[in-house]
């Protein structure tokens, strides 16, 4: 096994499950599970979405993090070095800078999105929102959208926050905040559905999430639920690669692959809890992505009694999430430059932040003054950035890896890494992620193409 390029490692097996899980958890858990949930089935989309979860997203996870347990350097090097191993050629290597790629791309419109919810805790937080209209909401969010300089503010502070917990290093950055934003956004999160269960439309909501309409069970509704167990699990850019990297030898992959993967499933599930009982108790339209986290909510937050309170802790959860998944995004970037180009960590942040903020910028004027430039008359930059990543570069890291680590990999090294109790366990997943998993991802990119 290669030397431990990163000399540095989680300090338990719950640190590094809390970390993974940050990775995983993101603004898609909050906005788009419960909007995809209700809109699709409700129970016959979550179950499915389960299903996927369970047979695609945990073996594909367990293979990524695997990978990086036994190469023990950046996602880069790691493949090149288990391929030259594994008398493989070296070309796998570009796995790694395609996963790359998709990092920065990814944090560059991340950290646009993200100061967004910055912005939005601020104005919620003094009652700025308490009385208003819901057109006046309405108007204000498209204006907040139409000025780039306020948008500019608002990514330059989330991508200083980010980059400042990543240059403190995996014990004093990623771990310590890990460590505190993770129980911090579950106490939050599970306040919020109690209190949006106790005082709004409950029942509504329950039936919207998890009433079950097998008529509405179709073949892209099935491949809408796999991508979603896919990318919810912060799969395909080496993320989860290089927390591996980090793990000590002592802890086995199996065990702590399944409790970050429920820890992810149960912030999506009382998210939906958190927002819908809210959302049809003030009779408002259900619906997914920012438009149901800075219109619907802000609106449902100024009509009700403490709206201001229950709106500042909504955001400062969105901006946990927002944050822990972030810093997962810069985290394999910046071990990238430290071995690659041998400079301090903090430089490294530094280079990393700068570059993927000038890109976000492209991502950010999208929104007003580049908003009529459109690539074929469809894409503006913003959308470039999030359609060519999720739909294509992320899908493509995902199968590389599964295949690399179904075919390729020493399965006396994944046996071990794994630490499965049983033999059928660990022939379970082979099986998974050489046929099953690439299968899937190929469905993925093919609906993407199609």
């Amino acid at each position: 096994m290669p030397s431990k390029s990163p000399k540095e490692s989680w300090s338990s097996k719950k640190s590094f499950i809390l970390a993974a899980t940050g990775a995983a958890v993101g603004l898609g858990n909050i906005w788009k599970f419960p909007y995809m949930a209700g809109d699709n089935g409700g129970s016959a989309f979550v179950i499915i979405y389960l299903i996927c979860v369970v047979f695609i997203g945990l073996p594909i996870m367990m293979a990524e993090i695997i990978l990086g347990k036994c190469g023990c350097k950046n996602p880069i090097d790691t493949m090149k070095n288990l391929a030259i191993e594994a008398k493989a050629t070296p070309m796998w290597r570009y796995t790694g800078w395609i996963g790359s790629l998709s990092l920065l791309l990814i944090l560059s419109f991340y950290s646009v999105v993200s100061g967004w919810s910055i912005f939005y805790l601020l104005k919620t937080s003094v009652g700025f929102f308490n009385n208003k209209t819901p057109y006046e909401i309405t108007e204000y969010w498209n204006t907040f959208l139409q000025s780039p300089l306020n948008l500019l503010i608002w990514h330059s502070l989330f991508m200083f926050i980010t980059m400042y917990v990543v240059a403190k290093g995996v014990k004093n950055g990623l771990e310590k905040a890990s460590n505190i934003l993770m129980p911090a956004l579950f106490v939050v999160l599970i306040l919020l559905a109690i209190y949006s269960s106790a005082t709004g439309d409950s029942k509504k909501a329950l039936n919207f999430l998890f009433s079950f309409d097998y008529h509405k069970i179709t073949p892209s509704l099935i491949i809408d639920a796999l991508g979603h167990a896919f990318f919810t699990l912060a799969l395909g850019a080496g993320c989860m690669l290089v927390y591996g990297a980090y793990l000590p030898k002592k802890v086995t992959v199996s065990g702590s692959v399944v409790s970050i993967a429920f820890l992810d499933v149960m912030v999506a599930f009382l998210s939906g809890m958190a927002i819908f009982p809210l959302v049809f108790k003030y009779n408002l339209t259900p619906q997914g992505g920012p438009g149901l986290m800075f219109e619907v909510l802000p609106i449902t937050f100024a009509q009700m009694p403490f709206g201001s309170i229950i709106g500042t802790f909504f955001f400062l959860l969105l901006l946990f999430a927002a944050w822990t998944s972030s810093i997962s995004l810069a985290e394999p970037l910046v071990l990238l430059l430290i071995e690659k180009a041998k400079i301090s960590r903090k430089i490294s942040a530094i280079i990393v932040g700068c570059t993927a903020w000038v890109i976000g910028i492209g991502s950010l004027l999208s929104f007003n003054l580049w908003s009529d430039y459109k690539l074929f008359g469809k894409w503006t930059i913003f959308y470039i950035n999030t359609d060519l990543t999720t739909n294509f570069l992320l899908p493509i890291g995902g199968l590389l890896f599964s295949v690399f680590a179904g075919w390729k990999l020493s399965q006396i090294k994944a046996r071990e890494a794994l630490g499965f109790q049983k033999e059928w366990q660990y022939k379970s997943w082979l099986f998974l992620v050489k046929y099953i998993a690439p299968i899937a991802i190929i469905l993925i990119i093919a609906k993407a193409v199609i």
